[in-house]
């Protein structure tokens, strides 16, 4: 590991005695893990502190681990022709509009945001969890880089989080009538209304959608030694 990555992580422990950090260190850098509780504290003081002076806010966005580290892949059942498409049946964004998940699922949604020190040239991620409890609500980090505004809407718009302190938190990408927020992975594909224009009414419409679920997995295929013959008599031809 680098030695970058070593001191930035024995300052983070040092300095934050009081705080629960979860700090990782991997080829991409450091990640540090901040309670939902601490991260505008943690947040101001990594911004302020001479020690990190982490001045700019790059980039601020949602994730959404649900079905996270789960096989998307069945190895068994192969074609004779040596293509598979095996897919459990409700994978991300297989459901349809009713049967998109409504209980609470703990650190199923996160924010993250991404650090960088023009000072120490060097860089920083930091996550916290987003408490799902009917409404998902982190604290805006607006006020300490204002540079995340439209960053903190755009992760509202597509995964639901509310930036609580936030002074303009509305859609950024879809429209005002759209249901949904379409990056998370129990959002239908196919969407759950479609757009159409109604001669009658002469007017846009919203509708329900008028396709039928799908699959968009793409084929995989297999090692198969007809195609290595076919391929070895290729190259001695």
């Amino acid at each position: 590991m680098s030695n970058y990555r070593y001191k930035l992580t024995k300052e983070l422990a040092e300095h934050f005695t009081d705080v629960q950090l979860e700090i990782e260190e991997s080829a991409h850098g450091v990640v540090c893990t901040v309670p939902v509780e601490s991260w505008l504290e943690v947040a101001k003081t990594l911004r302020d502190a001479t020690i990190f002076q982490f001045d700019q806010c790059m980039d601020v966005c949602g994730v959404d681990y649900f079905t996270y580290g789960e096989a998307e892949w069945q190895t068994d059942g192969v074609s004779s022709t040596g293509f598979s498409r095996g897919v459990n049946a409700k994978g991300p964004g297989r459901f349809s509009w009713h049967e998109r998940r409504q209980e609470a699922m703990p650190k199923r949604f996160a924010v993250v945001a991404q650090l960088l020190s023009v000072p120490h040239n060097r860089r920083l991620t930091i996550k916290c969890y987003a408490p799902d409890e009917g409404m998902l609500m982190v604290p805006s980090l607006v006020d300490i880089w204002p540079g995340v505004n439209w960053f903190e809407r755009e992760a509202f718009d597509l995964f639901g989080i509310i930036f609580k302190g936030h002074p303009d938190l509305r859609r950024i990408l879809t429209d005002y009538g759209f249901i949904g927020h379409p990056f998370r992975k129990d959002f239908p594909l196919i969407g759950n209304v479609e757009v159409a224009y109604d001669e009658e009414k002469e007017r846009v419409v919203y509708q329900p959608v008028s396709i039928e679920p799908r699959v968009l997995v793409p084929k995989t295929i297999r090692r198969d030694s007809r195609y290595v013959e076919s391929m070895n008599d290729q190259e001695t031809s």
